[in-house]
């Protein structure tokens, strides 16, 4: 398969090798070649089992990347030479997905490691993660919850049997975590799968599972080995991503991920309580890959650090974390959104904060698009309280699972402040109050300069806002003019403070 000749050219193949398959590059096209190997979570041993592994996968990735996905193609061999396809009188020795080649130094796992994978990226592969998890078919009869405890016993097990990679006491406390964790949240679990959150996902959600083509990400190479891996939470399923990323010191991507993730799904209050899942699932999402990771073919001494530091972010993941609500307040153009974005990575537990904004909620609540323009009925004053009273009870729902919030509105009203501030107290979390500050002058051409954002406020609103007088208050105050990197640390030094 590696001789060009096989595919009838005269390039180079190129091939790629993982521990369950390996790939040929050649010219346009590219064969997947399952692997004869089984492992206690997969079975291609015979023949059989991979033709089956085959199609299989040709029918699942259809539905994320029907142009990518081609057909299962016989392998045969004719006298001494390989052949694509069935021959007469040739034996069929194995099968292949044949797939269009796509650019494999663009799949997002490459365009980390080189610092190419931009934030615009990651807010175009939060709308593809939620399309798939929309077209995905609910599935409420597959104790998937009962599943997901045979992972992460199969998994530690695992991690176990390999001493040489993972110290045996730290599996023993890995364990111990774990299984300390499922217990407690199984019954979050089971009401979300009879809530229909469990559905028939990807599976194997990763950075180097997805690429960019033609400017967007494609998601490839779903599980097809078993449907049972892949049923699954569709939080589990983007915690694959979000701890990939995370890993990588890819922080500020991470959050945007799961913050446009949350803002784009439209039960956003049942995903904010299913955050309470968000540790076991991200510290077994890196167990397994840590296993995986051992599995692969490569130098071994690259591969046990690797494997190593996956085992370790497991057991981070799951290391208890202060609970802080942080509120921005402020006129408009002052900030808030850039500052909230900035800072929500290192704020709380991973994957960061969750970012509560008041024109995106604004937005929901009456039926348009992050980017819709809303008629003016949509900001008469009898609407505020409605916006703030929606956020400040989606502030209660993520701090009561957990996750450290961000509120980011104008809170021009002393009870909108106050209200915050007793959200915080009510669920024991830590508050800060920042109040941005900038000459109306600069607030206005902020706004006019503005293209593609969820606010739709413009100079007349910024000029009635700074005729309000605004009334003292104990927020702590902050030069909005001041340059993004020390506004920022500045910022999140008050709301780490001790």
């Amino acid at each position: 398969m590696a001789g060009p000749a096989t595919h009838g050219q005269s390039g180079p193949v190129v091939r790629i090798d993982t521990h369950g398959a390996a790939v040929f590059l050649a010219g346009g096209d590219a064969y997947k070649v399952k692997k004869a190997v089984r492992f206690p979570f997969m079975d291609f041993s015979t023949l059989e089992k991979r033709r089956l592994a085959c199609e299989r996968e040709l029918a699942v990735n259809k539905a994320y990347a029907p142009a990518l996905y081609l057909g299962v193609v016989p392998i045969s061999q004719d006298g001494s030479s390989l052949r694509l396809g069935a021959a007469p009188g040739a034996k069929i020795i194995e099968w292949a997905v044949h797939m269009r080649r796509f650019d494999e130094e663009r799949t997002l796992d490459r365009l980390a490691a080189r610092s190419e994978l931009d934030l615009e990226t990651i807010a175009k592969l939060a709308a593809v993660v939620v399309d798939s998890h929309k077209r995905a078919e609910s599935i409420t009869w597959a104790k998937a919850s009962a599943a997901l405890r045979e992972q992460l016993e199969e998994t530690l097990s695992e991690l176990a049997a390999a001493p040489a990679i993972f110290a045996p006491d730290i599996v023993m406390g890995l364990c111990a975590a774990m299984r300390e964790s499922f217990a407690r949240l199984e019954p979050i679990l089971l009401e979300r799968e009879r809530g229909g959150e469990v559905r028939r996902c990807h599976g194997d959600l990763h950075l180097r599972n997805i690429a960019l083509v033609g400017g967007d990400p494609v998601l490839f190479d779903a599980i097809e080995f078993d449907d049972k891996i892949a049923t699954c939470d569709v939080l589990y399923d983007l915690a694959f991503l979000l701890m990939d990323l995370w890993i990588r010191g890819l922080r500020r991507h991470a959050n945007l991920l799961f913050n446009r993730y949350l803002w784009a799904c439209a039960d956003s209050q049942r995903n904010l309580k299913g955050l309470a899942l968000l540790p076991l699932f991200l510290s077994l999402r890196a167990a397994i890959r840590a296993k995986v990771i051992a599995l692969e073919p490569g130098g071994e001494l690259k591969r046990a650090a690797e494997a190593r530091r996956h085992f370790e972010a497991a057991l981070a993941f799951l290391a208890p974390s202060h609970l802080i609500l942080a509120a921005l307040g402020g006129l408009s153009g002052t900030g808030k959104s850039t500052l909230a974005a900035a800072i929500a990575p290192s704020v709380g537990r991973p994957p960061g904060a969750v970012h509560l904004r008041s024109d995106i909620e604004r937005k929901r609540l009456f039926g348009a698009g992050e980017f819709e323009q809303l008629p003016q009925e949509a900001y008469r004053p009898e609407t505020s309280p409605a916006i703030y009273g929606r956020l400040r009870a989606m502030a209660a729902i993520a701090l009561e699972a957990g996750q450290s919030t961000i509120l980011d509105a104008v809170h021009l009203r002393p009870e909108e402040r106050r209200a915050a501030q007793e959200i915080a107290k009510e669920k024991g979390a830590r508050f800060t109050g920042l109040w941005l500050k900038a000459p109306t002058e600069i607030l206005l051409k902020r706004v006019a300069a503005r293209e593609r954002d969820a606010s739709d406020a413009n100079a007349e609103v910024v000029t009635a806002q700074a005729r309000c007088v605004i009334a003292q208050h104990e927020w702590i105050t902050l030069d909005a003019t001041a340059p993004a990197g020390a506004l920022e640390a500045q910022a999140i030094a008050l709301i780490s403070r001790t």
